[in-house]
């Protein structure tokens, strides 16, 4: 028995999420699944680094699958892509102790939040940035995203979550792009974890203060004991990426 670790990208818009839903939706695990259950040896079932709803999409997670066939293992990307629907694409594999869980064995995410400033709606990025057709103030986006790192209580940011709510930030930052007729944003999170919903949550609440409907100090106070009500709407799920896992200690 071999247990592979697999890194596929694939673009959410028509998936009702990555893991396997009650009711039969179609998912990223779904399909995949679906993949390796053609595949003589392989078990049709995959244990993946972490989820994302629908409408989100991943640059590179991390899913592992234990198997027996005899595949090698540099050609086993090729052999899925075959059967893989094309919104979901293998990009690379190599293998692994079984000890190894993709999610147990994981010690950091990287997500990436994209936002679309100018004057026009996308045509062929509708599904993948969160348009805005006014501008932000990133000065105090900048100031708001320095409160989020570190160790904190981030329950005003969770969504019907029963685990802990503490977690740790390690990066929080914000890069800008031109691009015709005005400019892309990127708030990036690098975290031990995140919450259900934690990451749009997030990104809601930082395009108020970019608005100046809120002051980036407000970030501190919903950490030190704020509620889901208290902090700002969620961003819609298109310009939500999963960007990579990492198993090693971050920075290293």
């Amino acid at each position: 028995m071999r247990r592979i670790l697999l890194f596929i990208e694939y673009d959410g818009t028509h998936f009702a999420g990555l893991q396997t839903q009650a009711r039969g939706e179609r998912t990223v695990q779904q399909e995949l699944e679906a993949a390796l259950g053609r595949i003589p040896g392989a078990r049709p079932k995959v244990w993946p680094c972490g989820r994302t709803d629908a409408g989100v999409h991943a640059l590179e997670m991390p899913v592992h699958y234990d198997t027996q066939d005899r595949i090698p293992v540099e050609r086993i990307p090729h052999a899925l892509n075959r059967l893989l629907p094309p919104d979901i694409r293998a990009l690379r594999a190599r293998e692994v102790p079984l000890s190894f869980h993709a999610r147990k064995s994981c010690l950091w995410r990287e997500y990436r939040y994209r936002i679309l400033l100018r004057r026009m709606p996308p045509a062929l990025e509708r599904h993948r940035v969160w348009w805005m057709p006014h501008s932000l103030n990133l000065i105090p986006i900048r100031h708001a995203l320095e409160h989020l790192v570190g160790l904190h209580d981030f329950r005003a940011f969770s969504v019907r979550e029963e685990r802990s709510t503490v977690r740790e930030i390690y990066r929080a930052h914000l890069e800008v792009w031109p691009v015709e007729g005005g400019q892309e944003v990127w708030l990036e999170f690098v975290g031990s974890g995140f919450l259900r919903g934690q990451v749009r949550s997030m990104v809601g609440t930082l395009v108020e203060v970019g608005l100046g409907k809120r002051d980036s100090d407000s970030i501190r106070t919903l950490l030190r004991g704020g509620d889901r009500k208290e902090a700002g709407p969620t961003a819609p799920p298109q310009g939500l990426y999963f960007v990579r896992a990492g198993y090693e200690p971050y920075g290293k």
